[in-house]
């Protein structure tokens, strides 16, 4: 007979019950301490012991089973000490001190429970992800079966947007976004007979695939077994209180001991062990994390318990996924190359207008560059697309494609300069065909969140000692985004196992924080001692499989949460060492006879009050963790950012005047040039001015002075510098009647040089400044 169908609702029950324990013996403890203070008042001596009594009572009951656990652990924690003095108050009738001991033990547990509001990690999301039924193809009829009924050798179909079912080899090609097992953002091709793993998805068109793998031994069923087994492997937090009790323990034993013997009177002992009651221990390191805990929740990271923030505090090793973690997990339009004759904008428009109506993730890309650059799009007519090809349609009377091109196709010399330039930059190409006539290529990548340099220099300052990649897309891409943020290493091309391998192998070493974003990503989350997922748009596996969840789209929250947890860890251990010295001094005083356990116990009150107040400094802002804008130079940021994208196309302009110099200066060339110069003098040097002083004088204080923004009030001179320069040989060739061969060389490198400085600048203004603003 099968009982797990009653098990679960009983656990839940039982789970309930011990959730409310702590808070239910609060209110008991408080109430008999407020009783009997009630009737001491009125004189009723006998009735206050009672109600004090009983609320001595209420705390040694669960403080007994809690001890049982704890030696049933193998670590003898700190409520030993506390259900020592409760029994030794109850023996020696000191029931004031009992009912004051009995509210600062409780009020402790309590504290420690809302710190460590442990949530469940059994990646519901993934497997509501996997699919649950596939459709088997026999004698030309399609059936659907459910999964566990599939076998190796069906012949299965998988529609446009199905999750593959099992693995198996293509019998036909198709488009798959692997993202969910990769982390990869682009729709990758695969021909027939090519192996494909379950968990992908279909972005084409219908396919027909051979199973090569049960349901149980596909790779999906697999990488759920991983995460579940590698959370298995995770070892529970000590709590930071019991680890300070393994040396004050012993040390208030032995001092109580010590008073009884020498002196013969069981009341000092129990004096001793009122004052001895290691409250800072059970006050401190609680109200500290928990303060902590509710510090980061106001910036947007969820942080599961107090456990996590405590290991968070002491990581030292930091592992980063790269798509969604490290980029935007959303391709980019990087560049556009016009064909002779064609300028970049109205190649960006007329791509744009196109793949208005399709699907694809790099179409959405073009369409957003075109939108953010105030681009007027066209209605397209009779758009179609063919899969893992691209669309085509009619725009303003021309028959328009974009998408793929075989390279055979491509002869011009720009064509293949366009080539060169994806295959380095590991760029994705969309190109644009004209009534069958090559107009252009889009340049496409998924880019480096702008607030990933700053995010990385602010967690090495934390404590992070070692910061490397994993990451399962193409080592080349891999590699170039960590030798721009500088990583200490990078691994590529891993698979969710491997990833789980090089956590394990990071654990090894030092404390180790995995931070990732896709179902790919869960079982190294669950392996990590702390797991940390990129919550806003990453998969809800992820975020179940974590122990902290960033809900915004910003990683440099990961940076605050670093420095909040190690803030708080300082504070808690302060206030943990600063109460038990106190206790200590207490405990001399009752030894001696000069601190009865009543007067003790509300002198422990003192301590305890002054030590929670310590640690409620962790609910401050730390200024250094992140500057904070004002509203008007949040406004500030806002416009300029949207100015930057705006500006594109005159960086498009100036870099497109310095190819022409090499290859026809003529009339033409020379009119490319003034133009650029028109765009720089019109747009581009207000704009620059307005940041020199609008913008930089509004962040100098956030940033600490007008020195943090020389180094680009630098590069604002050396833009305006080389604009002058280009005006100089526009003088000049006026007067000459045309570009003269001796302005060539230098006009050209202005050009270059300029493109260069502005690429450069803007980016250094977007990692360090506009990332500020939410």
């Amino acid at each position: 007979m099968d009982h797990s169908a009653g098990t679960g609702p009983v656990r839940r029950l039982t789970a309930a019950l011990f959730a409310g324990l702590e808070p239910a013996l609060l209110t008991t403890a408080a109430a008999a301490l407020a009783a009997g203070g009630m009737a001491w008042v009125v004189g009723a001596g006998s009735l206050a012991d009672l109600f004090w009594g009983l609320g001595t009572v209420s705390a040694i009951v669960p403080a007994v089973g809690w001890v049982l656990a704890a030696l049933h652990r193998g670590h003898a924690g700190v409520d030993l000490i506390a259900v020592l003095a409760l029994g030794g108050a109850l023996a020696v009738r000191e029931y004031l001190a009992g009912a004051l001991i009995a509210l600062m033990l409780t009020t402790g547990r309590t504290l420690e429970s809302a710190a460590q509001r442990r949530a469940s990690h059994d990646l519901r999301a993934l497997l509501e992800h996997a699919p649950r039924t596939a459709r088997r193809l026999t004698d030309a009829e399609v059936h659907t079966v459910l999964l566990a009924e599939v076998g190796v050798g069906d012949l299965l179909v998988v529609g446009p947007g199905e999750v593959v079912p099992v693995d198996g080899r293509l019998e036909s090609a198709a488009v798959l976004d692997e993202s969910a097992l990769t982390g990869e953002p682009l729709h990758i091709e695969r021909a027939p007979d090519e192996a494909v793993r379950s968990g992908v998805v279909n972005a084409g068109g219908a396919f027909e695939l051979r199973a090569t793998a049960t349901e149980q031994d596909s790779t999906y069923a697999e990488i759920v077994r991983l995460a579940q087994q590698a959370g298995a492997e995770s070892a529970p937090v000590v709590r930071l209180a019991d680890r300070y009790a393994a040396w004050f323990l012993p040390l208030s034993l032995a001092v109580a001991g010590l008073a009884w013997l020498l002196s013969g009177s069981a009341v000092r002992a129990v004096a001793v062990l009122v004052v001895a009651t290691p409250c800072p221990l059970l006050l401190a390191a609680p109200v500290a994390i928990v303060s902590g805990l509710s510090r980061a929740s106001r910036l947007g990271v969820v942080i599961r318990d107090g456990g996590a923030l405590e290991n968070l505090g002491r990581a030292r090793t930091l592992l980063l996924d790269k798509t969604g973690t490290l980029t935007g997990g959303r391709p980019r339009v990087l560049d556009i190359a016009a064909a002779p004759g064609w300028k970049p904008a109205e190649v960006l428009r007329l791509a744009a207008s196109v793949d208005q109506y399709s699907p694809h993730v790099l179409a959405h890309a073009i369409v957003d560059a075109a939108r953010e650059r105030g681009l007027g799009l066209s209605v397209p007519s009779d758009v179609t697309e063919e899969p893992g090809r691209g669309a085509s349609g009619a725009v303003d009377g021309h028959r328009l494609s974009v998408g793929r091109i075989d390279t055979p196709d491509v002869p011009s010399a720009w064509a293949r300069a366009v080539d060169n330039r994806a295959l380095l930059d590991g760029a994705a190409v969309a190109w644009l065909t004209v009534d069958e006539h090559l107009a252009g290529a889009i340049l496409l990548r998924d880019p480096i969140r702008p607030d990933v340099p700053r995010t990385l220099r602010h967690l090495r300052t934390a404590g992070i000692e070692r910061i490397m990649m994993l990451t399962g897309d193409r080592a080349e891409p891999a590699h170039e985004v960590a030798t721009v943020l500088g990583l200490d290493g990078v691994r590529a091309e891993l698979d969710p196992a491997d990833k789980v391998a090089a956590v394990r192998a990071e654990r090894g070493r030092a404390i180790t924080v995995m931070v990732g974003d896709g179902v790919n990503d869960a079982p190294a989350l669950a392996a990590a001692d702390i797991g940390v997922a990129m919550g806003a748009r990453g998969s809800t596996a992820s975020s179940e499989a974590a122990d902290i969840v960033l809900t915004t789209d910003r990683v440099d929250r990961l940076a605050d949460a670093v420095a909040i947890a190690g803030r708080a860890r300082r504070i808690a251990v302060q206030s943990a060492l600063g109460g038990m010295l106190m206790s200590m001094a207490a405990m001399a005083a009752a030894a001696a006879g000069l601190l009865p356990p009543a007067a003790g116990a509300l002198l422990q009150e003192g301590i305890d009050a002054a030590v929670i107040l310590n640690a409620l400094r962790a609910l401050r802002v730390d200024q250094a963790t992140r500057p904070t804008l004002t509203p008007a130079a949040e406004a500030l940021v806002h416009r300029f950012a949207a100015e930057h994208d705006d500006l594109q196309d005159v960086l498009d302009a100036v870099r497109d005047a310095a190819d022409g110099l090499c290859d026809s200066p003529g009339p033409k060339t020379l009119a490319a040039v003034e133009e650029t110069h028109r765009l720089l003098t019109e747009r581009l040097l207000p704009h620059e001015y307005a940041e020199e002083h609008q913008l930089y004088p509004a962040l100098a204080p956030t940033l600490g002075g007008p020195e943090a923004t020389a180094t680009m009030s630098r590069a604002h001179t050396e833009i305006e510098r080389l604009a002058r320069r280009v005006a100089t040989h526009l003088r000049l060739a006026h007067a000459r009647g045309g570009l003269a061969p001796d302005q060539l060389d230098d006009l050209r490198s202005c050009l270059y040089g300029l493109h260069t400085v502005l690429r450069l600048h803007f980016t250094q203004e977007e990692e360090n400044y506009f990332s500020l603003a939410p």
